[in-house]
């Protein structure tokens, strides 16, 4: 019994992991195609990895992301070491998925969100860009999560 529930929640993991894949994969998109959401949403849902994520979450973390745009432009440009334009679009996007989770998703732990953009950039990103990912979202937990980062 125990072990079918450790497996339903690793799947509930990699549904989640799929999806952000995915939500960063939308991203990435809209950076170089001017964000067309609904021809987005149209075509992810052809991507073959679709049909392993997690639907709902996909949609509410993407649309989350996109409602706030704006607010997310400003916490990245205040947390890096350079004009946001001047960041690949797979770290752009990791970013914005991250940050948004660290500031507006408080049921998901800052560590998780971490780890979460860690491993896109690390499966996705240039040789090194996970480091950079890693150093930018420590910055962004310590600020967005004081509490939850103070104890660990």
């Amino acid at each position: 019994m125990l072990e079918v529930q450790h497996k339903k929640k690793k799947k509930l993991v990699n549904n989640r992991r799929k999806s952000r894949e995915l939500v960063m994969k939308s991203i990435y998109c809209g950076i170089l195609n001017q964000f067309d959401i609904n021809q987005i949403k149209k075509d992810i849902k052809d991507d073959p990895d679709y049909l392993k994520a997690d639907e709902v979450f996909y949609h509410n973390l993407f649309d989350g992301v996109m409602s706030n745009m704006g607010q997310l432009n400003t916490e990245i440009a205040s947390f890096i070491d350079r004009p946001p334009e001047k960041l690949s679009p797979i770290e752009h996007s990791i970013l914005y998925i991250s940050i948004y989770e660290l500031t507006y998703d408080v049921t998901i732990p800052y560590k998780v969100a971490i780890n979460e953009g860690v491993e896109l950039a690390k499966i996705y990103g240039g040789i090194d860009g996970y480091k950079y990912i890693n150093g930018v979202l420590d910055k962004v937990a310590a600020k967005r999560r004081p509490l939850e980062f103070s104890k660990s």
